[in-house]
């Protein structure tokens, strides 16, 4: 399998379990892979994955409807990934480095993968 990879997805959103979270909300950070079948075959978008439009999709759920968890929120992300008829696979890493907690955490995160 080959692999598309986004780094560093940047959007606000107001995801969280605290009142606070949903009312100001904060930076999220997202990674991607996307696994698809060979590529490279044809020089041609329809014969990959458009990546700016699967940014754009990441970008429309974080700033969307609020979740309590980033579990969720990774989820759903994943689940548009695999809405892309050439993926296959995709492993989804959503990052809240402002997370409200007492620790001195320079970042929580939470991974998933799906077939």
């Amino acid at each position: 399998m080959d692999v598309i990879s986004l780094r560093g997805l940047k959007s606000l959103g107001h995801h969280g379990v605290l009142h606070v979270e949903k009312q100001h909300g904060q930076r999220f950070v997202v990674d991607v892979d996307l696994f698809v079948e060979r590529f490279g075959r044809v020089d041609r978008l329809e014969n990959t994955v458009d990546y700016a439009a699967v940014a754009a999709d990441i970008e429309e759920l974080v700033s969307g409807q609020p979740v309590a968890l980033i579990e969720t929120l990774a989820a759903r992300i994943a689940d548009a990934c695999l809405s892309y008829e050439l993926v296959r696979r995709v492993r989804v890493t959503v990052h809240k480095p402002q997370a409200p907690v007492r620790s001195n955490v320079a970042d929580i995160s939470v991974t998933i993968e799906r077939p």
